[in-house]
């Protein structure tokens, strides 16, 4: 393996690899760990390579793992504790997760998938015996690390699904209950999927130096839990060779590429879930209206262990409409006239299993696109590019089938509810979501209806909506329930779009090196906007906001751990953005990646506001103690083992395409990060076809302290520094650090 930034030639390493024909054992599988804690899973067969792959997980994730699946089960009340919290998601898992809907889930999931989970149930489990007494001191010992069973997957895997759609509403869901008179307020804000981003950049053979494809995938994922990746690589020889990341709860590669096409995921605008306003029978209030007849509002039963008093069982009731669970709310309330029902765009989508099989398998961007076709993909967008030279974008997500016009006639307004959450008519069957024989989920938009393309130009995409993907072919004239169009777009989305036309504009053909500059660059797109104009304010408003102009008129306007100036333009720039007619020049259809620029400071109250703006900043900052030059990488980190990592990037919203999330705590500064870059892959092929595949996991392989990989490859991402991931046979015995273990049962 080689670090990319200072380039190194490693010594080899012998391999000694098994071969499942010689074996009459169910499961063989070698398992190949490479430098920074880098999982090879070979095997000759399905049910080894789940086995394996199990494993693997095991080794870095299991006391994550372990949770997840306690929380899937609905046991984090008899495993953690009684608390509010867990019984809410006991209550909402043990409701939504019925034996019904997991068996719909198994209805589609093809055979070689069967078998590969079937193996990685008995992996799994293989670890548990080999690692009793002596796992991660987290969970070592603890009774809620439990075997897996049949099913288990499909839970977890239903129970991921559901997590940015129903599980946003889980607690309006749990305590919704008939004329329920203490209701606590739900949050219904604009942000659906808290926590979760993403950049990607596809770049297509006219615009490369090889002539070939080319790929960023950027997600921005927690950096703590269930939903932190983990690097893997699978290979079947001859049926399936792919490498990528996965969520260290999930059980197939989500991110990755193989020698002929590499894919990855933002986070799509689309709509998960609408709601619906139930009218319910004046004579019998557990009825609602459905056209001209009534149907009864069934109260489903279930039992929390370790809820009730003394740690025994508690009983509760959840409410089911045919659209989905009621949910209540101070500003959804159930009264005798009206309740409100949601429906989910996912919790009912059975085809994510064979959607992800054949995108591993895939190769090339056309077979990219059949494979999402199958509708799996859930909530996000998917970005690729292939050895032959083409990029994709496409947004095929799972999203309610519902038009322009549907949404104009149906729609209910309700004081409170921001317009992202939408509220149709649940008497009018017309207001429902329309079943096309076209979709391979009943009730979803078909992908012949939702935007998608291909090219040998670019795509890019950071979680605006489809419309500019790329600003010389926009894509119109979709549902606005998947996005909006002709519409500003956020500042992170601008920098991208510009960087990569600044790449281009000496008229160079593109290499890997173009997109890691693009990202570790960590320029503050706000920052180059804006920062001139701030700074002719500075020079009027006195004493006052002098030390902080100081810093800021010598800030590199980058968000470097050595950069020196960019905590006092977080926070500046946090209370600026929401100034009343803050830009000079608005939102202009004709030229949306440039606008809107410019500040109105010719405005009284706008240069006013941006002053006190920036005076808050400094106060807050200097309230923390913290030093207004500080460096950044000082302020913001990763603790690891008694280390501070400097940590580089910022926050999106303030143009930062290098996006990392901390918050600041008043009087103390910055948390630990919580949010942003993750892993990370630029994928590309020579002019030979040959795979050129590097990247990086920002917070490493394991979420355990006493793991040798804890913090490895968070040093690399705190010195800009990219790994060649090893794909080849040649590659990964070469490694220095190779370590295998051959598994058989």
């Amino acid at each position: 393996m080689r670090i990319r930034h200072a380039t190194l030639l490693l010594a080899t390493a012998a391999l000694v690899a098994c071969s499942a024909s010689q074996s009459d054992d169910k499961y063989v599988v070698d398992v190949r760990w490479t430098s920074y804690g880098i999982p090879h899973v070979l095997a000759d067969d399905w049910g080894s390579l789940g086995y394996g792959f199990a494993y693997a997980t095991a080794v870095d994730g299991i006391c994550v793992f372990a949770k997840e699946l306690a929380t899937a089960n609905g046991t984090l009340s008899a495993d953690f504790g009684a608390s509010d919290e867990n019984f809410v998601s006991d209550v909402f898992h043990r409701s939504i997760l019925t034996e019904e809907r997991l068996a719909h889930h198994r209805a589609t999931i093809p055979a070689e998938a069967l078998t590969y989970n079937k193996g990685f149930v008995a992996g799994y489990n293989r670890y548990l015996r080999d690692y009793a007494g002596r796992m991660p001191a987290s969970c070592n010992g603890q009774e809620w690390v439990r075997p897996l069973a049949d099913g288990d997957l499909d839970r977890m895997m239903v129970a991921f699904g559901i997590r940015y759609g129903l599980g946003y509403f889980k607690d309006a869901i749990a305590i919704a209950a008939p004329l329920s008179d203490t209701v606590e307020k739900v949050a219904l804000d604009g942000d659906m999927l808290p926590g979760l981003g993403s950049n990607a950049i596809a770049v297509g053979g006219n615009l490369t130096a090889s002539g070939r494809g080319l790929l960023l995938g950027n997600p921005h994922y927690p950096w703590h839990g269930p939903s932190r990746f983990h690097i893997v690589h699978v290979t079947i020889p001859g049926v399936v060779d792919a490498m990528g990341a996965r969520l260290i709860a999930g059980n197939f590669i989500g991110i990755g590429f193989n020698k002929d096409v590499a894919w990855t995921h933002t986070v799509s605008t689309a709509a998960r879930f609408t709601l619906f306003e139930l009218e319910l029978n004046p004579d019998n209030p557990m009825q609602y209206r459905y056209d001209n007849e009534y149907r009864d509002i069934e109260a489903v039963s279930v039992s929390i262990p370790g809820a009730g008093e003394d740690g025994g069982v508690r009983d509760h009731k959840v409410y089911m409409t045919h659209f989905g669970p009621i949910l209540a709310s101070e500003q959804l309330a159930w009264t005798n006239e009206k309740a409100y029902a949601i429906r989910d765009a996912i919790v009912d989508n059975n085809t994510t299993v064979p959607t992800y099989f054949a995108l591993q398998k895939a190769q090339s961007v056309a077979e990219v696109e059949a494979a999402i076709r199958r509708q799996g993909t859930y909530f996000v967008n998917t970005i690729a590019a292939d050895r032959d030279g083409n990029a994709f974008y496409g947004d095929l997500s799972s999203t309610p089938n519902l038009d322009a016009g549907t949404i104009g006639k149906c729609r209910r307004t309700v004081e409170g509810v921001p317009s992202r959450a939408v509220i149709l008519d649940g008497a009018d069957p017309a207001c429902d979501w329309r079943v096309d024989a076209r979709s391979a989920v009943p009730g979803n938009l078909p992908p012949d209806d939702m935007p998608r393309a291909t090219s040998r130009e670019y795509f890019t995409n950071s979680n605006d909506s489809y419309w500019l993907s790329n600003p010389d072919r926009p894509l119109e004239g979709y549902s606005p329930v998947i996005g909006n169009e002709r519409a500003p777009r956020s500042l992170r989305t601008r920098a991208g779009l510009t960087f990569v036309d600044e790449a281009l504009s000496n008229g160079d053909k593109l290499v890997p090196e173009d997109l890691q500059q693009i990202l570790f660059s960590h320029r503050h797109f706000s920052a180059e906007l804006f920062l001139d104009e701030v700074l002719g304010v500075c020079e009027q408003a006195g004493d006052g906001i002098a030390a902080s102009c100081e810093v800021l008129a010598g800030w590199d306007r980058r968000a470097d751990i050595d950069s020196r100036g960019v905590h006092i333009w977080t926070e500046f720039w946090e209370q600026a953005r929401r100034i009343p007619k803050l830009y000079a020049e608005p939102f202009d259809v004709s030229d949306p990646v440039k606008t809107p620029r410019g500040l109105a400071l010719e405005n009284i109250e706008v240069r006013n506001a941006v002053i006190a703006a920036l005076t808050g900043a400094q106060k807050k900052l200097t309230d923390a103690g913290l030093a207004l030059d500080a460096r950044w990488g000082d302020v913001q980190f990763a603790e690891r083992n008694g280390s501070r990592i400097g940590i580089p990037g910022a926050v999106g919203g303030h143009g930062s395409f290098s996006y990392i999330v901390t918050q600041f705590m008043d009087g103390k500064g910055y948390t630990p990060i919580l949010h942003g870059n993750s892993y990370i892959q630029v994928i590309g092929w020579d002019e030979e076809g040959n795979l050129d595949a590097r990247g990086l996991l920002t917070y490493s392989q394991s979420p355990e302290p006493d793991s040798a990989h804890y913090d490895d490859q968070t040093w690399l991402y705190s010195r800009g520094e990219f790994l060649d991931f090893p794909f080849t046979e040649q590659e990964i015995q070469a490694d220095p650090e190779l370590k295998v273990v051959t598994l058989r049962e």
